[in-house]
Formats: structure tokens, sequence, C-alpha cells
């Protein structure tokens, strides 16, 4: 078993990491901000995944015990934050939308000198946690799955993404030894996502680890099981905003 490193602090500071290098489980006893302000990061919990590239942030909650992961060259910017500040009033983590001014923000808090305690360091947190009680939530968790029939199911599509089996042949192939309705509301009532939701978020997440590594969005597109780059276009736009190509140039 995997030793959880115990941090009672959670760190203020900002480091780079290489493509697809991870942080080991740990917990601290504060809040934490986690925010890529180049590359692609992702934080695994027993609950799922939770990825967020430059225009997202995760919030990581006291106590949750959380390993990182980088996809491309990541700039990890982390902001730690005492207990009894808790701008999002949330005990999960969660991904919530960094607009350029949060962006400034919390990349200016996160280079100052440590230790710093100047009026001006406080003063700028104060507006940062203005700019987190006011930004929104974003749906860009995969819950994982607990039930070993829906986790045989769900094993096949991490492996292959673009599998466009239906659920009554990957239950199968899984042998999962369940009917596709049982298997259908299982994805509902533990997942909290119908199939097909729980598929495209899967799809996504590798999406935005691939389109970091530099693939070109047509064979992002083709590995991440749409049926044309335009389709792929279409859902990453309204999932992020913006097309798959502005956030590969950017």
């Amino acid at each position: 078993m995997q030793k959880i490193r115990h941090m009672p602090k959670a760190p203020t500071n900002v480091r780079e990491l290489d493509t697809d290098v991870g942080i080991d489980p740990h917990r601290h006893d504060d809040h934490q901000i986690a925010y890529a302000g180049h590359g692609v990061l992702s934080i695994t919990t027993d609950a799922g995944t939770w990825v967020a590239p430059a225009t997202r942030a995760l919030w990581i909650p006291a106590g949750t015990v959380h390993e990182h992961r980088a996809f491309g060259r990541t700039d990890l910017h982390c902001v730690g934050l005492p207990t009894h500040l808790n701008p999002l009033a949330l005990d999960r983590p969660a991904v919530i939308a960094v607009g350029p001014l949060l962006r400034e923000l919390i990349l200016a808090h996160t280079r100052a000198p440590a230790g710093d305690e100047s009026p001006e360091r406080r003063r700028l947190l104060a507006v940062l946690l203005d700019q987190l009680r006011a930004a929104p939530l974003q749906p860009l968790h995969l819950p994982a799955p607990t039930d070993p029939r829906l986790a045989a199911v769900c094993a096949l599509l991490h492996a292959d993404p673009a599998d466009p089996s239906g659920l009554a042949a990957l239950g199968a192939r899984a042998g999962a030894g369940a009917s596709e309705r049982t298997l259908s509301r299982l994805f509902r009532a533990e997942l909290g996502m119908t199939f097909p939701q729980w598929r495209t978020q899967l799809r996504l997440h590798r999406a935005l680890r691939l389109l970091a590594s530099g693939l070109p969005v047509t064979a992002v597109a083709h590995r991440c099981g749409w049926s044309s780059a335009s389709a792929f276009i279409d859902v990453f736009r309204r999932a992020f905003g913006h097309t798959p190509g502005s956030y590969a140039r950017s």
C-alpha cells in the first residue's frame, strides 16, 4: 500500500512539472487552490478525477487525500488557505473557471517571496478570495466507480476511449455479469450521470491530455472516439468555451 504523506500546511508556491509527472498521494490540513498556468493538471481521489487546463483551477478541501499529475510541461501554482478561509463553501474537490483577473491574481500571489506578510500581499489575497467566491464551478469531474461490475466496464473505456461499443457489448466483454439495464441504473445511481455522459467526460479528459502533449486536433478527435474533427470541436467548445485549436495554440 502506498504511503500517504501528511502535510500540515498546504504550500503557496509555484513549481514546474514535466509532462506526465505526478505528485504522490498526500493530504494537508489547509484548503488549496491548484492552477496550471501552462499545461494541464489533474487531481485524483478515491471519488474520481478532476482535470483543469489553464482556463480552470482545482479546489482541494482540507484533509482530502489526492495526487496531482501534469500533462504537457506544466507550471503548477498552489495557493494554500487556512480552513477558516473557504471562499467556495465546498467540502469536496471542484473545478472552477479562471478568468483573466483571477489568473493574474493567482500568478502574482504564488510568485511572491516566501514569508511575505506585507499589507500589499494581504490585500492581494483579499481580492483573490473575492474573485474565487464569484468563480463559476465547471462540471469536469470524472467519477470513479466502486461497484466491480461498473468498474470492469469503465476500465475497458479507460484503456480505449474511442471504443464505440454500446453498454451491453461492453458489459459482456468485461464479464460484468449484469444486464444493460442494470449497468445503466448503476451509472446513474453511483456516478450521477448516464453512460453516454460519463463516456463523453472521459473522452474530454483524455483530449485535454493529448492536446497538452502537442497532438494535432484531428488526431485527438480520432483517438478519443469522435466521428469527425468538427464533432469533437463542437463538444469541446461547449465544454470549455473555446476550440481545441485555440487551446492548443495558447
